[in-house]
């Protein structure tokens, strides 16, 4: 088994990474900001079914500082750079989220290329893809890049394009003979490890609570557990060099689908859920992409949507992120 480098093991997409690969027999490092969050990465990597982890291990590291990322990559034979900012609500400077994404990217992928790592999977996002287009009338798949200089670009969305160009480019340039896998995941879902919950989870649990956030947006989806073992098959597959890989499971959703199958399928606790007639779409541009090439080269096959969003549902009572008393 390999010795992987996980960066960001206390966040959403990285405690599930981390639980799988130590379910794999794999020996995992990860970086956390402060040695305080250690416990709590445990605790979720236990919630995610793994029975034993002795295995893993912690470094000190920020996005921000160069301090500590030579000894967090150290020995390392892959790593897997899940970590990034993204803030609940908008900077009020967009460096504040294109800093941190584009520079601690390179430094992840400068101490990678100098401790003899044989390969570096990128989580980037959809974001790098199919944003700041005039022409939504198509199916977004891997060869497509959002332009930082497009029509309604947000911080968020410049940071990860810029980050991930950053990256190619740094591979391209002076990244010798490290290797570079990028998965680009649209909206991510799935059960959460803990009290402390994503962006993109926090949509399911304001419709839980009775309110009705943007009840026209739409987006693709992925499951977070798809989402660690397209990683782990990125890391792994030889035929994975060099390539971009979007994870998405089905179609596009909104939140009038998640609310109408939140209360068809999870009884008396959905009973706050809203599901009033809504335009499906409104008036945002519908993204439409495709995970072909993922299961294609890999082999990747996404669980259904209805099964993502009724686990993450049972998650938020689960961990208490939504009062089991909510629908009563």
């Amino acid at each position: 088994m390999s010795k992987i480098l996980v960066t960001g093991g206390s966040g959403f997409v990285g405690s599930h990474v981390v639980a799988k690969l130590l379910k794999e027999g794999h020996q995992v490092r990860t970086t956390i900001r402060s040695a305080q969050r250690e416990a709590e990465v445990r605790t979720m990597v236990r919630n995610g079914g793994v029975e034993t982890d002795q295995e893993l291990s912690f470094s000190e590291a920020d996005l921000t500082d160069d301090r500590g990322w030579a000894a967090a990559v150290g020995g390392c034979d892959y790593v897997l750079h899940v970590a990034s900012p993204f803030p609940q609500t908008a900077p009020r400077n967009e460096d504040e989220l294109i800093v941190p994404a584009r520079d601690g990217t390179l430094r992840v992928l400068r101490a990678a290329r100098d401790a003899g790592v044989k390969r570096v999977v990128l989580t980037s996002s959809f974001a790098a893809i199919g944003y700041g287009h005039t022409n939504y009338d198509k199916v977004f798949d891997e060869e497509d890049w959002t332009d930082p200089n497009g029509p309604d670009m947000q911080p968020y969305i410049k940071s990860k394009v810029l980050a991930e160009r950053a990256a190619w480019d740094f591979i391209g340039r002076e990244g010798g003979s490290l290797e570079m896998s990028v998965v680009n995941p649209v909206g991510i879902f799935g059960p959460v490890l803990g009290p402390d919950i994503s962006a993109s989870i926090a949509f399911i649990k304001q419709l839980l609570e009775g309110a009705l956030p943007l009840p026209g947006l739409n987006f693709g989806m992925v499951d977070v557990r798809d989402l660690a073992d397209l990683h782990i098959l990125v890391m792994t597959t030889d035929g994975a060099k060099g390539q971009r890989f979007i994870g998405v499971s089905g179609g596009v959703v909104t939140l009038f689908d998640i609310a109408r199958i939140l209360r068809e399928k999870m009884g008396e606790l959905a009973a706050k859920v809203q599901t009033p007639e809504m335009e499906r779409a409104g008036s945002a541009p519908i993204r439409r992409s495709t995970s072909e090439k993922a299961m294609r080269i890999l082999g990747w096959r996404p669980r259904a949507q209805e099964e993502t969003i009724i686990d993450t549902a049972s998650s938020l009572f689960r961990y208490g992120v939504v009062s089991s008393n909510n629908g009563r």
